[in-house]
């Protein structure tokens, strides 16, 4: 369910906006959407699996708040990650 540290480690450098970011919003939001998208492979197999879907509900909202706060900063850098990453807002 949770990421590699390999995958992870490609997901900062891929998402980075210079070197050495692991803290910018987009980093983030791709790390909270890998995350995601995991358990929702896990959840098509569990149905049944509550605790894990709070879990669940917690990093979508958290990704959420990262999302908005990055569209309030810089909305052209919201626009290209949205894209980028595929997201539907």
């Amino acid at each position: 369910m949770s990421i590699t540290a390999e995958r992870k480690q490609q997901l900062i450098t891929d998402y980075a906006t210079q070197s050495g970011d692991t803290g910018s919003p987009e980093v983030q939001v791709a790390i909270l959407s890998e995350r995601i998208q995991n358990l929702t492979e896990h959840f098509k197999e569990h149905k049944k699996d509550r605790h894990s879907r709070r879990g669940l509900l917690m990093l979508v909202s958290r990704r959420r708040r990262l999302l908005d706060y990055l569209k309030g900063k810089d909305n052209a850098r919201y626009d290209a990650l949205i894209k980028r990453l595929g997201l539907r807002k």
